[in-house]
């Protein structure tokens, strides 16, 4: 599905993290890439869009000083196709994050993890069938 069929776009609202959070996740998924960033004068992302895995997001960063912090309660929930992709993402997302259910068998699925990244995103890892 093309960004031009995409109806609904997942949003980030960063504290000053936008461009970073950018670069650091189209660095760890295939298919990934910056689509358009604009900034503010003081180099803050005003309006950006990627791609990560062929799914289309945007984000801005915060610039009224306000701080709203990321939740579990909403998280990207991704399909890995290979073990190496889910161990490699695994490891890059865990990197200085907090690992909320370590990469293992559940009942549910035969690899899962549940990660929150540095940046306080929550990200739920899952191993597609093989």
């Amino acid at each position: 599905m093309g960004p031009s069929t995409q109806k609904m776009t997942p949003f980030f609202l960063f504290s000053g993290q936008a461009e970073e959070a950018m670069n650091f996740y189209t660095s760890i998924f295939d298919d990934s890439e910056i689509n358009h960033i604009s900034h503010h004068a003081d180099g803050k992302v005003l309006q950006a869009s990627f791609t990560l895995k062929g799914q289309q997001f945007m984000c801005i960063d915060n610039t009224n000083g306000d701080h709203h912090a990321f939740t579990p309660a909403l998280s990207i929930f991704v399909t890995c196709d290979t073990d190496d992709e889910i161990e490699h993402v695994f490891a890059k997302l865990s990197q200085d994050g907090f690992v909320m259910m370590p990469l293992a068998s559940y009942p549910f699925s035969e690899k899962f993890a549940w990660v929150a990244d540095r940046f306080g995103v929550s990200w739920q890892l899952n191993l597609a069938k093989q």
